[in-house]
């Protein structure tokens, strides 16, 4: 017989055997529970029947204690009894509702008959009470009449409890009895279907054990070669097998975190290079605009899930604008008041998100994206700041926070020391009062252009104010300042991109004009001029007159070396002063007289 036709004979045998056991288990718990009706029937009744004796025993005791004291709240205890004897009625409709015999059912009506008859002597004693025989009433509640009703009573309620007694006992015997009927054929059914179990053990050991532990064992030569994309089928037993297949699933998963964990590693190695790269090209930045595009450049590649901005506070500290900006933020705007941001005002980072956990900043658009304002500070001077919003709840801003304000901090060093930088800059070539550049930018100027190997045409303006010393002497040397200055003004608007305006000494002033021709030049000079002598000049609310400039003028157009522009410019302006002021002179070519531009 083949072993297939053996296996499906023992599998209906024993599917036969195992119905039959549980249907006799089935029997025997149904008289399991017959048995225990009975004996909750029995505890029903018990239990019944102690209440009417108790309420029985609790009105007579209220009547004769009104009768003896005559204290009214005796009586209200009396007449309180009609609930009690509602409880009493409930519980005899509760009895008569019970499945009672003819026996049960007439012991039954003679206990309400003697409850009856001892409640009608008790109200009686009652009335005699109030109408003022209190004898008579004591005589009632304490005769013998009413202690012969109350002895019938409590006998009739023990009749009826032996007779529920005796009944709930014949049925509980008999519901044992078949309780354990089925419980022997239940049993013998059981032990059966354990002898056909154990006969067919071999074959279902072939199945469930030979063939699981060939499959894992594939799955094992493919986790010893660290291949962690083998699927490992579940497996719910809880054998030899199960446990084997649940270490192989935990090797697994101990192998893929590994991995996870190694790929987190290089993650987190890969960003902490991209900060070392940024901190470096900080370092070497030489301008704010660089840094900027240095920040821009690298910020997405350290945080790819994180929009953001880099805003620089201006000069008067009014107003923060955005230098640069990464993967399109949405939320911030462009330009913003140091007032509107949290972090701003606290010094602290700040971050708002859709969870209200705390106040937003009020430079944010409506969005469910969080984000998180860094303050950047160097020296106790807040110099910027720098933002990022993120659009998976603030998960990825969270695990990087503490890498932004790492960054933070650096930006905020190099901007600072860029700041500083240029202030030491200017003032090391601007003149500090008129804000132009110094002699020593000209010297360096004039040197590059000797040094320059290519013949450019340059022109060069030396500009002096006329009868200066009058404004200091009549007005005072402030007033002689703003003078200075206004012209300083006037000369760097005219120049514009042309050129570079020096201050030379004293009240004398040089504009070099790179790429400038003599006609160009010409006509700077004039327009200079005539822009001087027009413009009203007072101080502290009083005019001090009309204002006028000498000019000299030279340029390399006439093949003369540009090392002598200077001062061939500055003879031009010596001539110029000598013959009458507010006129401008250009220096001469090939020894020709110098041309002359009356004012």
């Amino acid at each position: 017989m083949r072993i297939s036709t053996i296996t499906n004979w023992a599998y209906a045998v024993t599917v036969v055997l195992t119905i039959l056991s549980g249907g006799a288990f089935i029997l025997s718990a149904h008289s399991a529970v017959r048995e225990r009706t009975a004996v909750e029937t029995r505890q029903q009744l018990d239990e019944l029947v102690d209440q009417l004796a108790i309420a029985v025993e609790q009105t007579t005791e209220d009547a004769r204690l009104f009768v003896m004291r005559g204290e009214e709240r005796h009586l209200q205890a009396f007449r309180s009894a009609e609930g009690e004897e509602r409880a009493r009625e409930h519980a005899i409709k509760g009895l008569k509702s019970t499945d009672l015999s003819p026996q049960e059912l007439v012991a039954l009506r003679r206990l309400e008959s003697d409850a009856e008859a001892l409640d009608q002597i008790e109200e009686k004693a009652i009335a005699d009470y109030g109408n003022g025989n209190r004898d008579g009433a004591r005589q009632t509640l304490f005769g013998p009449e009413h202690e012969r009703l109350q002895t019938d009573l409590l006998a009739s309620v023990q009749h009826f409890i032996d007779l529920v007694a005796t009944r709930a006992d014949d049925e509980f015997a008999g519901a044992r009895a078949r309780t354990d009927l089925w419980d022997n054929i239940a049993k013998s059914m059981l032990g059966l279907t354990a002898a056909v179990f154990i006969g067919v053990l071999y074959f279902v050991l072939k199945r469930r054990v030979a063939t699981p532990l060939l499959r894992m064992t594939g799955i094992v030569n493919r986790l010893a070669k660290q291949d962690y994309d083998v699927e490992v089928l579940p497996d719910s037993r809880r054998d030899e097998i199960g446990e084997m297949n649940e270490a192989i699933q935990i090797f697994r998963d101990n192998g893929l975190e590994r991995e996870r964990l190694d790929a987190e590693r290089r993650r987190d190695q890969k960003t902490k290079d991209h900060i070392l790269h940024l901190m470096h090209r900080l370092q070497a930045c030489q301008q704010q605009e660089e840094l900027a595009e240095v920040v821009s450049l690298f910020a997405p590649q350290i945080f790819p899930h994180l929009a953001g901005h880099l805003y620089l506070m201006n000069g008067g500290r009014s107003a923060l604008t955005s230098t640069s900006r990464w993967l399109q933020p949405s939320r911030s705007r462009d330009v913003l008041a140091p007032a509107e941001c949290w972090g701003l005002r606290r010094g602290r980072p700040h971050i708002s998100d859709h969870s209200r956990d705390d106040v937003p900043c009020q430079h944010l658009e409506e969005g469910d994206d969080a984000c998180i304002c860094i303050p950047l500070s160097a020296h106790g001077d807040t110099v910027g700041l720098l933002y990022f919003e993120g659009t998976d709840g603030g998960k990825a801003m969270v695990t990087a926070r503490l890498y932004i304000e790492i960054i933070a901090e650096n930006i905020g060093l190099a901007i600072a020391n860029l700041q500083l930088r240029d202030r030491l800059t200017h003032l090391a070539i601007r003149d500090p009062l008129t804000g132009l550049l110094n002699r020593r930018s000209l010297d360096d100027e004039m040197n590059r252009l000797r040094r320059d190997t290519v013949d450019r045409p340059t022109a060069c303006l030396m500009v002096d104010i006329d009868h200066f010393k009058r404004f200091n002497d009549e007005f005072g040397h402030d007033a002689g300042d703003h003078v200075m200055r206004q012209v300083a003004t006037l000369m760097a608007d005219t120049a514009g991109k042309s050129g570079s305006v020096y201050r030379f000494g004293g009240e004398e002033f040089t504009i070099v004009l790179p790429e400038a021709t003599g006609g160009s030049a010409i006509d700077i000079a004039e327009k200079l001029r005539s822009a001087v002598e027009a413009a009203p000049v007072t101080y502290q609310g009083r005019p001090l007159g009309t204002v006028t400039v000498s000019i000299g003028i030279a340029s390399t157009e006439d093949g003369k070396p540009a090392a002598t522009l200077l001062q061939r410019a500055d003879a031009a302006l010596l001539r110029a002063k000598s013959e009458g002021r507010n006129i401008t002179l250009v220096d001469g070519c090939d020894g020709s007289p110098n041309h002359r531009l009356a004012g």
